[in-house]
Protein backbone atom coordinates (compact mmCIF):
# COMPACT_ATOMS: atom_id res chain seq x y z
CA UNK A 1 0.00 0.00 0.00
CA UNK A 2 1.73 3.75 -0.85
CA UNK A 3 1.23 5.83 1.77
CA UNK A 4 -0.37 9.08 1.45
CA UNK A 5 1.73 12.07 1.18
CA UNK A 6 1.64 15.87 -0.09
CA UNK A 7 4.44 17.02 -2.48
CA UNK A 8 4.94 20.75 -0.47
CA UNK A 9 6.64 22.41 -3.51
CA UNK A 10 5.07 20.54 -6.50
CA UNK A 11 4.74 24.38 -8.21
CA UNK A 12 8.97 23.75 -8.29
CA UNK A 13 7.92 21.11 -11.21
CA UNK A 14 7.74 23.95 -13.94
CA UNK A 15 8.42 27.49 -13.87
CA UNK A 16 7.88 30.27 -16.19
CA UNK A 17 10.55 31.36 -18.85
CA UNK A 18 13.27 34.20 -17.46
CA UNK A 19 13.38 37.46 -19.18
CA UNK A 20 15.94 37.59 -21.60
CA UNK A 21 16.92 40.43 -23.31
CA UNK A 22 15.79 40.44 -26.90
CA UNK A 23 16.33 42.10 -29.93
CA UNK A 24 15.32 45.56 -30.70
CA UNK A 25 11.79 44.96 -32.80
CA UNK A 26 11.28 46.16 -36.26
CA UNK A 27 8.94 49.01 -36.53
CA UNK A 28 8.47 50.09 -40.26
CA UNK A 29 6.21 48.31 -42.11
CA UNK A 30 9.32 47.80 -44.16
CA UNK A 31 11.07 46.73 -41.43
CA UNK A 32 8.46 44.28 -40.41
CA UNK A 33 7.74 43.06 -43.90
CA UNK A 34 11.71 41.75 -44.02
CA UNK A 35 11.70 40.25 -41.17
CA UNK A 36 8.32 38.01 -41.69
CA UNK A 37 9.57 37.51 -45.26
CA UNK A 38 13.48 36.52 -43.69
CA UNK A 39 11.68 34.10 -41.08
CA UNK A 40 13.51 30.37 -40.94
CA UNK A 41 10.78 28.91 -39.21
CA UNK A 42 7.73 28.17 -41.03
CA UNK A 43 5.56 25.07 -40.56
CA UNK A 44 4.73 23.07 -43.90
CA UNK A 45 1.91 21.10 -43.34
CA UNK A 46 -0.50 19.25 -45.28
CA UNK A 47 -4.27 17.84 -44.74
CA UNK A 48 -5.53 14.29 -45.54
CA UNK A 49 -8.76 12.40 -44.38
CA UNK A 50 -9.04 8.70 -43.27
CA UNK A 51 -11.36 6.49 -43.71
CA UNK A 52 -11.57 4.19 -39.94
CA UNK A 53 -10.40 1.24 -41.60
CA UNK A 54 -7.79 3.27 -42.94
CA UNK A 55 -6.68 4.55 -39.27
CA UNK A 56 -7.04 0.78 -37.94
CA UNK A 57 -4.88 -0.50 -40.43
CA UNK A 58 -2.11 2.20 -39.70
CA UNK A 59 -2.07 2.14 -36.35
CA UNK A 60 -2.90 -2.03 -36.76
CA UNK A 61 0.53 -2.28 -38.75
CA UNK A 62 3.04 0.09 -36.96
CA UNK A 63 5.16 0.90 -39.56
CA UNK A 64 3.51 4.07 -40.94
CA UNK A 65 1.63 5.70 -38.20
CA UNK A 66 3.94 5.71 -34.50
CA UNK A 67 0.60 5.89 -31.78
CA UNK A 68 2.28 5.09 -28.44
CA UNK A 69 -0.15 6.41 -26.04
CA UNK A 70 2.13 5.46 -23.20
CA UNK A 71 5.09 7.85 -24.03
CA UNK A 72 2.33 10.63 -24.44
CA UNK A 73 0.34 10.34 -21.99
CA UNK A 74 -0.97 8.48 -19.09
CA UNK A 75 -4.61 9.55 -19.15
CA UNK A 76 -6.45 6.71 -20.62
CA UNK A 77 -9.91 7.68 -21.51
CA UNK A 78 -12.74 5.84 -19.95
CA UNK A 79 -15.22 3.34 -22.08
CA UNK A 80 -18.10 5.75 -22.21
CA UNK A 81 -15.81 8.68 -23.40
CA UNK A 82 -14.55 6.30 -26.49
CA UNK A 83 -18.43 5.39 -27.05
CA UNK A 84 -19.27 8.71 -27.02
CA UNK A 85 -16.85 9.32 -29.84
CA UNK A 86 -17.82 6.57 -31.81
CA UNK A 87 -21.83 8.06 -31.64
CA UNK A 88 -20.63 11.03 -32.65
CA UNK A 89 -18.71 9.16 -35.75
CA UNK A 90 -21.99 6.80 -36.56
CA UNK A 91 -23.90 10.83 -36.23
CA UNK A 92 -21.38 12.44 -38.68
CA UNK A 93 -21.31 14.78 -35.86
CA UNK A 94 -17.74 16.88 -36.95
CA UNK A 95 -15.14 15.61 -34.33
CA UNK A 96 -11.60 18.31 -34.32
CA UNK A 97 -8.86 17.01 -36.47
CA UNK A 98 -5.32 14.98 -35.36
CA UNK A 99 -2.10 16.30 -35.84
CA UNK A 100 0.61 14.01 -37.32
CA UNK A 101 4.46 14.56 -37.18
CA UNK A 102 6.16 13.45 -40.11
CA UNK A 103 9.22 12.15 -38.47
CA UNK A 104 11.16 9.99 -41.05
CA UNK A 105 9.79 10.57 -44.97
CA UNK A 106 5.99 8.50 -44.95
CA UNK A 107 6.20 7.86 -41.23
CA UNK A 108 4.24 10.04 -38.66
CA UNK A 109 4.18 10.32 -35.04
CA UNK A 110 0.82 11.30 -33.20
CA UNK A 111 1.47 14.60 -31.82
CA UNK A 112 -2.45 15.43 -31.12
CA UNK A 113 -5.33 13.23 -31.28
CA UNK A 114 -3.93 9.74 -29.78
CA UNK A 115 -7.02 9.07 -27.01
CA UNK A 116 -9.32 9.77 -30.35
CA UNK A 117 -7.65 7.15 -32.34
CA UNK A 118 -6.78 4.86 -29.32
CA UNK A 119 -10.40 5.07 -28.86
CA UNK A 120 -11.05 3.93 -32.83
CA UNK A 121 -8.53 1.27 -32.78
CA UNK A 122 -9.40 -0.43 -29.71
CA UNK A 123 -13.09 -0.37 -30.51
CA UNK A 124 -12.37 -1.84 -34.05
CA UNK A 125 -11.00 -4.26 -32.28
CA UNK A 126 -13.58 -5.60 -30.21
CA UNK A 127 -11.63 -4.28 -27.00
CA UNK A 128 -14.90 -2.36 -25.59
CA UNK A 129 -18.94 -2.31 -26.12
CA UNK A 130 -20.67 0.96 -26.55
CA UNK A 131 -21.94 2.19 -23.40
CA UNK A 132 -23.64 5.43 -22.26
CA UNK A 133 -24.90 6.06 -25.56
CA UNK A 134 -28.16 8.90 -25.53
CA UNK A 135 -28.88 9.58 -29.32
CA UNK A 136 -27.89 5.59 -30.81
CA UNK A 137 -28.75 3.83 -27.36
CA UNK A 138 -30.35 0.95 -29.01
CA UNK A 139 -26.43 0.21 -29.50
CA UNK A 140 -25.16 0.26 -26.22
CA UNK A 141 -23.61 -3.30 -25.11
CA UNK A 142 -22.51 -3.88 -29.48
CA UNK A 143 -18.69 -4.64 -30.05
CA UNK A 144 -17.80 -3.76 -33.66
CA UNK A 145 -18.04 -7.71 -34.53
CA UNK A 146 -21.90 -7.10 -33.16
CA UNK A 147 -22.88 -4.31 -35.15
CA UNK A 148 -25.69 -4.89 -38.07
CA UNK A 149 -23.97 -4.59 -41.47
CA UNK A 150 -26.01 -0.74 -42.19
CA UNK A 151 -24.42 0.33 -38.91
CA UNK A 152 -21.23 -1.38 -39.93
CA UNK A 153 -20.79 0.41 -42.86
CA UNK A 154 -21.90 3.85 -41.64
CA UNK A 155 -19.00 3.64 -39.37
CA UNK A 156 -16.58 2.19 -41.56
CA UNK A 157 -17.25 5.17 -44.42
CA UNK A 158 -16.72 7.66 -41.63
CA UNK A 159 -13.93 10.08 -41.36
CA UNK A 160 -11.05 11.80 -39.21
CA UNK A 161 -9.07 14.75 -40.31
CA UNK A 162 -5.56 14.93 -40.59
CA UNK A 163 -3.21 17.70 -40.36
CA UNK A 164 0.09 16.99 -41.00
CA UNK A 165 3.21 18.58 -39.63
CA UNK A 166 5.93 17.70 -43.03
CA UNK A 167 9.43 16.73 -42.04
CA UNK A 168 10.35 19.98 -44.38
CA UNK A 169 9.17 22.08 -41.26
CA UNK A 170 12.30 24.13 -40.21
CA UNK A 171 12.98 26.02 -37.59
CA UNK A 172 15.56 29.30 -37.12
CA UNK A 173 18.19 26.76 -35.69
CA UNK A 174 16.92 23.53 -37.55
CA UNK A 175 15.89 22.28 -34.57
CA UNK A 176 13.26 20.10 -35.14
CA UNK A 177 12.00 19.77 -31.31
CA UNK A 178 11.64 23.35 -31.48
CA UNK A 179 8.71 23.02 -33.83
CA UNK A 180 7.45 20.43 -32.35
CA UNK A 181 7.32 21.75 -29.02
CA UNK A 182 5.89 25.10 -30.78
CA UNK A 183 2.86 23.25 -31.83
CA UNK A 184 2.40 21.37 -28.92
CA UNK A 185 1.77 24.53 -26.47
CA UNK A 186 -0.43 25.48 -29.15
CA UNK A 187 -2.90 22.60 -29.54
CA UNK A 188 -5.78 21.99 -27.29
CA UNK A 189 -8.05 20.07 -29.76
CA UNK A 190 -9.39 17.52 -27.26
CA UNK A 191 -9.96 19.99 -24.74
CA UNK A 192 -6.98 17.95 -21.80
CA UNK A 193 -3.57 19.74 -23.03
CA UNK A 194 -0.49 18.41 -22.71
CA UNK A 195 1.63 19.35 -19.74
CA UNK A 196 5.41 19.99 -19.76
CA UNK A 197 6.16 16.97 -19.15
CA UNK A 198 4.03 15.15 -21.20
CA UNK A 199 5.23 17.22 -24.23
CA UNK A 200 8.83 16.46 -23.20
CA UNK A 201 7.96 12.43 -23.50
CA UNK A 202 6.04 13.38 -27.12
CA UNK A 203 8.85 15.06 -28.48
CA UNK A 204 12.72 13.54 -27.22
CA UNK A 205 11.12 9.92 -27.16
CA UNK A 206 14.68 8.25 -26.94
CA UNK A 207 16.56 5.89 -24.82
CA UNK A 208 16.68 8.36 -22.60
CA UNK A 209 13.53 9.17 -22.14
CA UNK A 210 12.54 5.14 -21.73
CA UNK A 211 14.78 5.47 -18.96
CA UNK A 212 13.53 7.93 -16.97
CA UNK A 213 10.16 5.68 -17.53
CA UNK A 214 11.79 2.86 -16.19
CA UNK A 215 13.13 4.74 -12.88
CA UNK A 216 10.31 5.95 -11.82
CA UNK A 217 9.36 2.38 -11.16
CA UNK A 218 12.15 2.18 -8.76
CA UNK A 219 10.46 0.83 -5.02
CA UNK A 220 12.19 3.27 -2.88
CA UNK A 221 11.06 6.28 -5.17
CA UNK A 222 7.19 5.03 -5.70
CA UNK A 223 7.07 4.29 -1.61
CA UNK A 224 8.51 7.83 -0.64
CA UNK A 225 6.42 10.22 -2.92
CA UNK A 226 3.12 8.14 -2.40
CA UNK A 227 2.90 6.13 -6.21
CA UNK A 228 1.32 2.67 -6.09
CA UNK A 229 4.26 0.03 -6.30
CA UNK A 230 4.67 -1.79 -9.89
CA UNK A 231 3.63 -5.78 -8.77
CA UNK A 232 2.54 -6.37 -12.39
CA UNK A 233 3.99 -9.47 -14.82
CA UNK A 234 2.56 -8.24 -17.85
CA UNK A 235 4.41 -5.05 -19.21
CA UNK A 236 0.97 -3.32 -20.33
CA UNK A 237 -1.04 -3.66 -17.30
CA UNK A 238 0.87 -0.86 -15.22
CA UNK A 239 -0.11 1.14 -17.75
CA UNK A 240 -3.96 0.65 -16.94
CA UNK A 241 -3.26 0.47 -13.66
CA UNK A 242 -6.56 2.12 -11.71
CA UNK A 243 -4.76 3.25 -8.53
CA UNK A 244 -1.81 4.99 -10.34
CA UNK A 245 -4.41 6.63 -13.01
CA UNK A 246 -6.07 8.31 -10.02
CA UNK A 247 -2.67 8.97 -8.56
CA UNK A 248 -2.15 12.74 -9.34
CA UNK A 249 2.09 12.49 -9.22
CA UNK A 250 1.80 9.46 -12.05
CA UNK A 251 -1.42 10.67 -13.82
CA UNK A 252 -0.36 13.78 -14.77
CA UNK A 253 3.85 12.18 -15.35
CA UNK A 254 5.04 14.45 -12.51
CA UNK A 255 7.02 11.05 -11.40
CA UNK A 256 9.01 10.74 -14.37
CA UNK A 257 9.70 15.09 -14.49
CA UNK A 258 11.01 14.42 -10.54
CA UNK A 259 13.89 12.17 -11.97
CA UNK A 260 14.72 14.40 -14.68
CA UNK A 261 15.24 16.79 -12.46
CA UNK A 262 18.17 14.78 -10.80
CA UNK A 263 19.49 14.39 -14.20
CA UNK A 264 19.42 17.80 -15.05
CA UNK A 265 21.13 19.18 -12.26
CA UNK A 266 24.07 17.18 -11.93
CA UNK A 267 26.16 19.69 -12.83
CA UNK A 268 26.40 23.48 -11.89
CA UNK A 269 26.99 24.28 -15.45
CA UNK A 270 23.62 22.93 -16.30
CA UNK A 271 21.71 24.83 -14.00
CA UNK A 272 20.76 28.46 -15.48
CA UNK A 273 17.93 30.11 -16.97
CA UNK A 274 14.46 28.42 -15.86
CA UNK A 275 13.20 25.03 -14.24
CA UNK A 276 11.83 24.25 -17.70
CA UNK A 277 14.53 25.52 -20.16
CA UNK A 278 17.04 23.27 -17.68
CA UNK A 279 14.91 20.07 -18.12
CA UNK A 280 14.66 20.35 -22.27
CA UNK A 281 18.29 21.13 -22.25
CA UNK A 282 18.81 17.90 -20.27
CA UNK A 283 16.40 15.88 -22.68
CA UNK A 284 18.58 17.87 -26.01
CA UNK A 285 22.06 16.49 -24.41
CA UNK A 286 21.26 12.51 -23.68
CA UNK A 287 18.66 11.63 -26.72
CA UNK A 288 21.99 9.97 -28.44
CA UNK A 289 23.33 8.88 -24.74
CA UNK A 290 24.67 5.24 -25.29
CA UNK A 291 24.07 2.38 -24.25
CA UNK A 292 26.83 2.24 -21.31
CA UNK A 293 26.21 5.95 -20.33
CA UNK A 294 22.31 4.92 -19.75
CA UNK A 295 23.33 1.75 -17.64
CA UNK A 296 25.92 4.14 -15.61
CA UNK A 297 22.79 6.36 -15.09
CA UNK A 298 20.30 3.84 -14.23
CA UNK A 299 23.37 2.27 -11.51
CA UNK A 300 23.93 6.23 -10.05
CA UNK A 301 20.26 6.86 -9.89
CA UNK A 302 18.84 3.69 -7.98
CA UNK A 303 22.70 3.80 -6.01
CA UNK A 304 21.98 7.45 -4.58
CA UNK A 305 18.32 7.04 -4.32
CA UNK A 306 18.77 4.10 -2.20
CA UNK A 307 21.58 5.83 -0.34
CA UNK A 308 18.88 8.55 0.69
CA UNK A 309 16.68 5.80 2.04
CA UNK A 310 19.13 4.34 4.19
CA UNK A 311 20.58 8.05 5.90
CA UNK A 312 17.15 9.11 6.38
CA UNK A 313 15.60 5.76 7.59
CA UNK A 314 12.73 4.90 4.74
CA UNK A 315 11.88 9.17 5.23
CA UNK A 316 14.38 10.73 2.88
CA UNK A 317 13.16 14.25 1.51
CA UNK A 318 10.62 14.55 4.86
CA UNK A 319 9.50 18.08 5.77
CA UNK A 320 8.73 18.67 9.72
CA UNK A 321 4.82 17.84 9.29
CA UNK A 322 1.85 20.32 9.13
CA UNK A 323 -0.12 21.49 12.03
CA UNK A 324 -2.28 18.36 11.14
CA UNK A 325 0.12 16.17 11.15
CA UNK A 326 0.77 15.40 7.65
CA UNK A 327 4.03 13.68 6.12
CA UNK A 328 5.39 16.82 3.52
CA UNK A 329 7.81 15.38 0.49
CA UNK A 330 9.99 18.75 -0.89
CA UNK A 331 11.22 18.39 -4.40
CA UNK A 332 13.80 20.95 -3.79
CA UNK A 333 15.11 18.67 -1.03
CA UNK A 334 15.21 15.64 -3.17
CA UNK A 335 16.64 17.41 -5.90
CA UNK A 336 18.86 19.16 -2.75
CA UNK A 337 19.86 15.35 -1.55
CA UNK A 338 20.02 13.57 -4.85
CA UNK A 339 22.31 15.88 -6.34
CA UNK A 340 25.09 16.25 -3.47
CA UNK A 341 25.21 12.55 -2.51
CA UNK A 342 26.03 12.17 -6.27
CA UNK A 343 28.50 14.73 -6.12
CA UNK A 344 30.44 12.72 -3.14
CA UNK A 345 29.47 9.12 -4.24
CA UNK A 346 32.66 7.36 -3.55
CA UNK A 347 32.14 8.12 0.28
CA UNK A 348 28.40 6.66 0.15
CA UNK A 349 29.13 4.19 2.25
CA UNK A 350 30.07 6.62 5.31
CA UNK A 351 27.66 8.72 4.98
CA UNK A 352 24.76 6.01 5.64
CA UNK A 353 27.13 4.44 8.28
CA UNK A 354 26.36 8.29 9.89
CA UNK A 355 22.97 8.98 8.95
CA UNK A 356 21.55 10.18 12.33
CA UNK A 357 24.33 12.80 12.23
CA UNK A 358 23.39 14.18 8.95
CA UNK A 359 19.43 13.54 9.71
CA UNK A 360 20.20 16.02 12.92
CA UNK A 361 22.01 18.34 10.63
CA UNK A 362 19.44 18.32 7.93
CA UNK A 363 16.52 18.67 10.53
CA UNK A 364 18.18 21.85 12.07
CA UNK A 365 18.36 23.33 8.71
CA UNK A 366 14.44 22.86 8.35
CA UNK A 367 14.11 25.24 11.73
CA UNK A 368 16.52 27.51 10.78
CA UNK A 369 16.85 27.88 7.07
CA UNK A 370 13.28 26.37 6.11
CA UNK A 371 12.77 28.13 2.90
CA UNK A 372 16.01 27.48 1.15
CA UNK A 373 15.25 23.78 1.75
CA UNK A 374 11.58 24.07 0.41
CA UNK A 375 12.46 26.07 -2.86
CA UNK A 376 10.24 29.29 -2.60
CA UNK A 377 13.35 30.93 -4.55
CA UNK A 378 13.26 28.60 -7.12
CA UNK A 379 16.20 30.30 -9.25
CA UNK A 380 19.20 28.49 -10.60
CA UNK A 381 21.13 30.37 -7.88
CA UNK A 382 18.69 29.05 -5.40
CA UNK A 383 18.94 25.61 -6.83
CA UNK A 384 22.77 25.76 -6.40
CA UNK A 385 22.25 27.11 -2.77
CA UNK A 386 20.70 24.20 -2.10
CA UNK A 387 22.63 21.80 -3.66
CA UNK A 388 26.09 23.26 -1.72
CA UNK A 389 23.86 23.48 1.53
CA UNK A 390 22.93 19.75 1.65
CA UNK A 391 26.84 19.01 0.35
CA UNK A 392 28.31 21.04 3.42
CA UNK A 393 26.81 18.83 5.92
CA UNK A 394 27.82 15.67 3.95
CA UNK A 395 31.36 17.23 4.23
CA UNK A 396 31.22 18.08 7.85
CA UNK A 397 30.76 14.13 8.66
CA UNK A 398 34.23 12.81 6.39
Amino acid sequence: MARSVELKDDDLLESDEEEVETAKPPKTDNEIENAYNNLSFRVIYQSNNFFLPQIHDLIKGKEVLNLRPEYQRRLRWPNKKKSKLIESLLLNIPIPPIFLYEGDLARYEVMDGQQRLNAIHEYLENDYPLIGLEELSFLNGKRYNELSPTVKRGLDRASISAIVLLKETKSAQSDPFKVRRYVFERLNTGGESLNPQEIRNSIFRGKFNDLIIKLARNDVFCRVFGIPPYTETDESEYYENPERQANTTYRTMNDCQIILRFFALLDDANIKGAMRTILDNCMKRNRDTSPEQLSEFEDVFNTVINACDKIFEGHPFCLHPDEKGKQRISIALFDACMVAIYRRKNNIDHYIANGLQIQTKVNLMLTTNLELLTGKANTAQSIKDRIRAIGNILDATV
